[in-house]
């Protein structure tokens, strides 16, 4: 019979290797990340364009399109998805992407681990998202108030799909998948990373090592803050879609 409190938080969870499939923050946890809050560089980003700021406003996606309702409110859920995709945005101001690769982006990172099973090693669900987001294309890119085309279709799924696959890993054909969607899949590879500081673990934090993106640390700070705010917005009584508004407002991103 299990010994571990019903009410044990994360970070004790985490320590005694006994994390559940599904996960969930809470006070203690959130407090123990700002508490552990890096030396990092003080935060600057470029101003969105009106577009990215119009298509964050719309990040808030619906539960059923997630394969496990119960990762919705997750550490996987619509909380980590629209952060990743606000950073997605940011990245793609850097790296001066047109409006359409930016837009493919933003909405790639938006539902980038929405077919997850649980918030545990998950292998292949990159894999499964592309599939879903390719099926339902045109609901995604409504959704967005885009339209699909079949080149934002395979650029935005070759993005999903090699997300949860690291750069050392590519076979010969990751590699040519890559090479045709590369600054896409490279923006949501180091959004996504960029928002691992919500996990309870210090050494699952960001890594520079295992992304390629030379913006990587200007923005370590505005993701970390984009993490406590919104984190504690959500536990404060918000919902998940409004605490994450509410962090993007803060920081002058929509």
């Amino acid at each position: 019979m299990s010994t571990t409190p019903l009410t044990a938080s994360l970070i004790d969870l985490a320590a005694r290797g006994q994390l559940p499939p599904h996960q969930h923050m809470d006070h203690a946890t959130i407090a123990w990340i700002s508490d552990n809050r890096p030396d990092l560089p003080s935060a600057t980003w470029p101003t969105l364009r009106p577009k990215s700021k119009e298509l964050l406003a719309n990040g808030g996606l619906p539960t059923r399109w997630w394969a496990e309702p119960r990762l919705y409110t997750s550490l996987h859920g619509v909380r980590h998805g629209m952060r990743t995709a606000s950073l997605a945005a940011v990245l793609a101001e850097e790296n001066g992407l047109a409006d359409a690769d930016a837009a493919t982006a933003i909405l790639a990172a938006a539902v980038h681990d929405c077919q997850r099973r649980h918030d545990q090693d998950d292998h292949g669900h990159g894999g499964r998202a592309a599939i879903w987001l390719a099926a339902n294309a045109d609901t995604v890119w409504g959704h967005f108030g885009l339209t699909a085309s079949p080149r934002r279709i395979v650029q935005a799924a070759t993005a999903v799909r090699l997300h949860d696959i690291p750069y050392e890993a590519f076979t010969a054909d990751d590699e040519s998948d890559h090479a045709r969607a590369e600054r896409i899949t490279d923006v949501v590879k180091t959004a996504d990373a960029l928002d691992r500081y919500r996990l309870p673990k210090l050494k699952w934090w960001p890594d520079a090592r295992y992304i390629r993106e030379p913006a990587f640390e200007q923005l370590r700070g505005l993701a970390f803050d984009l993490v406590v705010v919104s984190e504690r917005a959500y536990l404060a009584g918000a919902g998940g879609t409004a605490a994450v508004r509410y962090a993007l407002a803060e920081k002058g991103l929509i």
